[in-house]
Order: structure tokens, then sequence, then C-alpha cells
């Protein structure tokens, strides 16, 4: 059997975030066409994004069972055929096909972040972790871009639902296209045990439970992608509300934000294999603080290259973390558990994915300010950064004194 070597591996997990991508933005993108035709508000693209996570919620637990039965590339197809399905339940239209979808499109999203640290961990070279994890992450802004890209444009070419069923092709492609790697790559599989399944699930989620460096990291997970995400979806709105920038204008710097973000992931990696994971993810949790703040202050005063500025400084931490963490969980999670460790920093994220762009609205509908919502999103940088010193307090307590002389 021919060996794999761990680019082929990372390029096709590149490929498969940047199809699963279409979970989350596929519809929320098109939510203006969808809802000229179903007479739905178009606002309620938000919600369609909190059910997503709902999904992933659900199945995150179990994912450690799914690896051990199906294996890490199985599960990936497995997860973007399940996306595939659930886009094509939306061109049905109704509020209940459209529920639907949202969940089924987030329990398939769930496996392939956690699929692919089972893939690569073992087989990258310590030295090139955070590099290789980096790159791999860079799936999900590059997706964010294509989907954003692709989807309006497909729209007017075929209607909401010619667009729909395109990316859902899309996700099916990239399952086809992972079938060769299947052979070397998914070996060692145990057959499904539905009481153990259950057994295992509890064992994820118990991680996170237990005081150490995996609870840790998911609190900085989830508190970094409060940032993340609430900057990524209110962006471009709050330039057009507050700074009174045209949307074409608007969108420009979130896309400008978006290319730091590529570009941040790996050179966050690489600087973090040199000099460790930690200190990088503390300079980039300070970051998006610092942003958040920003943010928080500007008015309709501001120059706007001190606003694009500010977009890109927050492209590159707030949307850049993401490789460095998943890489240092790899390497920190017990002996077997890399993908259920994963796994439950996905359920802590998608937790808090379902609440905190909820708040954010909520605090900008109660004030009529888009301030507060940022600064709960720098506070959520300060309580991921709290954890990640916490933790570290903790590991040199408990390191082994020093022998005697």
């Amino acid at each position: 059997m021919r060996r794999v070597s761990v680019w082929t591996i990372m390029l096709a997990l590149l490929g498969t975030h940047m199809a699963g991508m279409g979970a989350f933005l596929t519809l929320p993108v098109l939510a203006s066409a969808i809802a000229a035709e179903t007479g739905l508000p178009a606002a309620l693209a938000g919600v369609h994004t909190a059910l997503t996570y709902g999904g992933v919620l659900l199945a995150s637990p179990f994912i450690q069972p799914l690896l051990a039965a199906l294996g890490g590339i199985r599960a990936c197809q497995a997860g973007l055929l399940v996306i595939a399905g659930g886009l094509a339940v939306a061109t049905l239209g109704s509020p209940a096909a459209l529920l639907a979808s949202a969940l089924l499109c987030g329990v398939g999203h769930a496996p392939l972040t956690p699929a692919g640290s089972h893939l690569l961990h073992g087989r990258t070279p310590p030295g090139r972790r955070s590099l290789i994890f980096g790159i791999k992450q860079c799936g999900v802004p590059a997706g964010a871009m294509l989907i954003a890209a692709l989807a309006p444009a497909l729209s007017l070419l075929f209607g909401w639902r010619g667009a729909v069923l395109a990316i859902a092709g899309l996700a099916v492609l990239l399952a086809v296209l992972l079938q060769p790697l299947r052979a070397a790559l998914d070996g060692g599989l145990t057959p499904p045990q539905p009481r153990r399944a259950l057994v295992e699930a509890v064992r994820s989620l118990a991680l996170l439970a237990r005081p150490g460096p995996i609870r840790a990291l998911a609190i900085a997970s989830s508190s970094f992608g409060v940032a993340q995400f609430c900057f990524s979806s209110f962006f471009v709105v709050w330039q057009v509300e507050v700074l009174e920038i045209g949307l074409a204008q608007a969108g420009l710097h979130l896309a400008l934000a978006q290319a730091a973000g590529v570009a941040g992931r790996i050179g966050w990696a690489m600087l973090a294999d040199r000099v460790g994971a930690r200190p990088v993810l503390v300079g980039l949790g300070s970051a998006m603080a610092a942003g958040c703040l920003a943010l928080a202050a500007a008015g309709p005063g501001w120059p706007v290259a001190v606003v694009v500025l500010t977009g890109i400084a927050m492209g590159a931490s707030a949307i850049a973390w993401n490789g460095v963490l998943l890489a240092e969980v790899a390497r920190l999670a017990p002996a077997g558990q890399v993908g259920g460790a994963t796994a439950a920093l996905g359920f802590a994220f998608s937790a808090t994915m379902v609440a905190m762009p909820t708040a954010f609205s909520l605090l900008v509908a109660t004030t009529g300010s888009y301030a507060p919502g940022f600064l709960m999103c720098a506070l959520a940088a300060a309580a991921g950064l709290a954890a990640l010193s916490a933790s570290a307090r903790e590991r040199r307590g408990a390191a082994p004194p020093p022998p005697p002389a």
C-alpha cells in the first residue's frame, strides 16, 4: 500500500474545509434572494447560523466513536454528503425545510475539523505541526471567500435554488475526490458499538470538565471565536450604519480582513513552530482585544484608512488563531483522543456561537449602538487570555522540581 505524504493529506483537508464552508455561508449569502421569493425576513440569516452551530453541538460528542468506526477520510466524506443533503433540503423553501437544512448542515460539518486533526496527528513532524494545521485551516476563510463570490453569481444565472444545489454539488465532488486516500489512511477501524459510542461521547465531554490544558484551550477557542464571528458578521453593517461607508466598499474592507486572516494563519503557525503556541496565542488574543476596543471607540469621524487598518489587524488576529490552537490541542490531547479532544472544543465553541452573536444583536437593538457589542468581544478575548494564563501557571506549579546539583 503506497504511503500518503502529510502534504497530500493537508491539501485534501484544505479542499474539504473549503467545500464544508457551504454549510454555514450558502444560505446567509443568498438570504436576500430567498427572502424575495419566500417572503421570509432576510434577517433570519443570523438564525440559520445559530441553528447550524446547533447541529454541530448535537453531533460533536459522538465524533470520536465515529472516527473509530469509519476512519478520518470516510468521516469527512460522510460529513460532506450530509452537508450536500442539508443544502438540497433548503431548496424546498419552507420555514421547516430551512430549519432542517441548517441543523443537517451543522451535523455534517461537525466531523470535518476533528477528522482533520485525527488524520494529521502522528503524521506531522513536530517542528511543522502548527504550520501544517495552519495551512489546513486556511480552507475556512478561503472557503468563505469562494462561497461569497460563487453563490451570488450562480444565483443570477440559475436562481437561488440552482446556486444552492451547485454548492451542494461541490461538497459531493470533494467527497468523491477523497476516495483514493481512504485505503491508505482509514486503517485499524472498530465496528460501530452504540453503547460504546455513548461512553466515548461522555469521555470526550469530560475533557471540558477536567481542569487542565484542554479545558483552557476550549475556553480560549470559544472566547476568541466570539471576536472572530462577531467581527465577521457585523463589520460590514457597522461600517454602513455607523461610518456611513458604502456597502460595496465596506464589503471590500471585510475581504481585505479575510485575506489578512489567510496570511496570518500561515505566518503565525510558522512562528508558533519556532517559539511555541502559547506565546503566539497570547499575542493574538491581546491583539484582537485591542482591535475590538478600537472598533467600539470608532465613530463617523474616523479616517477610512484607519478603519481599513483596524479591520486588517482584526483579520490577522481574530481570524488567524485557529490553526495554532488546534495544533496545540493535538499535541496535548490524551493518547488516542485527538479527534475527541478536538470535537470537545467544537462542542464548547458551537455552544458559544449559538448564543453570543445573538447577544451582540440584542445589545445593538437595545442600546442603538455597536460599541457595547464590540466591548463584549474585547471582554471575551480577555477571558480567553485569562484561561491560557491560568493554565500556564497550573502547568508550572505541577512541574517536577529540578534534580539536585
